[in-house]
């Protein structure tokens, strides 16, 4: 129990869940707004597929000693992420106690296990990417002198400023917080129903109570943008790699939302090598009992151990 234990306290650091994410807000809001974006995705998405392979093939056989552990992860990450990102008045730390919730929610596809519940986790590590590059790329653009476009208070009034880039943020975040139809819904709907169909429900109430929390936070934004004036002139950023990424993840989300029948080809299919791997290692435990019960020569009393 303890190796497992202290291999889930590891990743739980790495993947910034709750009680593990205090040091997520300070090194988002910190950190280049740039390296913020890829923090909030390449890190954890990379955290997430080891934790999956590590638990659901290395320690397959034993879900009862990791299942528990993640089950309190899970909830208390969307809990705490969801609540305090409700105070938050820097957009960088409000997407950070975000990105924690969201930690939760994707932990529920690890708990429900199976081809369902790890489809549904890839699904989700994917939407959550553009969400959050197509976010962070928004704060890029508006950032100017040091702070501006940090700040929740920025963004009044952008809509009268800058429309296009106000459509955008209202896309990014109303996948964000579970909005149909962007590809937010489709990735929350996914693990919900993974967690219902692996017997967990009441994880799925959880999750759809704080969701509802968290649209507060997320359509705060949008109502800044577009009920509010302009408190000053925000400058935008007119770069084509900028224009490229917000146009992509904006589109993808949209697209997602709506179709989202490749993504989940696509990851269905991928779920195919993880299963191999997963036979072999079911293989090779085979095999061990099978030498530990012929090093067994009790006949003659003589004991071999394989192990």
């Amino acid at each position: 129990m303890l190796p497992v234990t202290l291999l889930v306290v590891g990743f739980g650091f790495k993947i910034s869940a709750a009680p593990f994410h205090m040091w997520a807000p300070d090194v988002y809001e910190g950190a280049p707004t740039a390296v913020t974006a890829f923090l909030s995705v390449g890190s954890k998405v990379a955290g997430f597929a080891a934790l999956g392979r590590v638990l659901t093939v290395a320690f397959r056989p034993v879900p009862e000693l990791w299942t528990a552990l993640l089950v309190v992860l899970a909830v208390l990450s969307i809990g705490v992420g969801s609540i305090l990102a409700l105070t938050q008045t820097n957009i960088k730390r409000m997407l950070a106690y975000s990105s924690i919730a969201h930690a939760g929610y994707a932990l529920l596809g690890v708990i429900a296990g199976g081809r369902d519940g790890l489809t549904s986790m890839m699904v989700y590590l994917f939407i959550y990417g553009l969400m959050n590059l197509g976010a962070f790329s928004i704060v890029i653009a508006l950032r100017s002198e040091g702070v501006v476009g940090e700040n929740l208070d920025d963004f009044q009034g952008l809509a009268k400023l800058h429309p296009m880039m106000s459509a955008l943020m209202l896309v990014f975040m109303f996948s964000l917080a579970g909005i149909p139809p962007t590809a937010g819904f489709v990735a929350k709907f996914s693990v919900f129903m993974a967690v219902i169909r692996a017997g967990y429900t009441p994880l799925a109430l959880i999750g759809v109570v704080f969701s509802v929390v968290s649209a507060f936070f997320y359509l705060r934004v949008v109502v800044l943008m577009y009920m509010k004036e302009p408190r000053l002139e925000v400058p935008v950023s007119t770069s084509l790699p900028l224009k490229i990424v917000l146009a992509t993840t904006a589109a993808a989300i949209v697209l997602l939302g709506v179709y989202p029948a490749p993504l989940l080809d696509l990851a269905t299919a991928a779920m195919t090598g993880w299963e191999q791997v997963s036979v072999v290692t079911s293989w090779s435990a085979a095999m061990r009992e099978t030498f530990r019960c012929l090093s067994c020569c009790s006949c003659v009393g003589i004991r071999i151990d394989y192990e």
